[in-house]
């Protein structure tokens, strides 16, 4: 192998080791449990064995933890039977409403209890919700959302 350091070379000599599986003059592969193996070693040892270099679990990741599952369940339900009674668009945004309420907009966010907390919501039509997403610093000015930290 040759390595330039600005405009001297420099060569370095990769030296070849004794492999504890076949015996012979080999680059050493893998260093494992004290022992050296070629390449074709390691792998003919991981063939015979099974073993695979992979994670031991496979499980997938939750996508919300016990807590927030039940209250998505929860959200569910209310969200279903609040848009039953509250079917007209509340934004009514001038060439741009529907007038039907197909969605909930959460005027402080959907974090921890503020899911669930109907005082929050708002009857939208998907336009409306979709304006509202897109323009927040209008939104607070008509009073569509509300400021976090207040």
């Amino acid at each position: 192998m040759v390595v330039s350091v600005g405009c001297t070379k420099k060569i370095m000599k990769i030296k070849k080791k004794t492999c504890d599986g076949c015996g012979n003059d080999h680059l050493i592969w893998k260093n494992h449990e004290g022992k050296r193996y070629c390449k074709n070693c390691w792998l003919r040892s991981q063939a015979v064995t099974g073993k695979k270099n992979k994670p031991t679990n496979n499980k997938p990741l939750a996508r919300h933890s016990l807590k927030r599952a039940k209250q998505e369940r929860d959200y569910s339900k209310i969200r279903k039977a609040y848009l039953l009674s509250s079917n007209t668009c509340k934004a009514q945004l001038p060439n741009t409403c529907t007038h039907h309420s197909t969605e909930v907009h959460h005027k402080m966010g959907r974090i921890g209890d503020l899911l669930t907390n109907i005082k929050y919501w708002l009857p939208v039509c998907r336009q409306c919700h979709q304006w509202i997403e897109e323009h927040p610093i209008e939104a607070k000015e008509l009073g569509f959302s509300l400021n976090r930290l207040a």
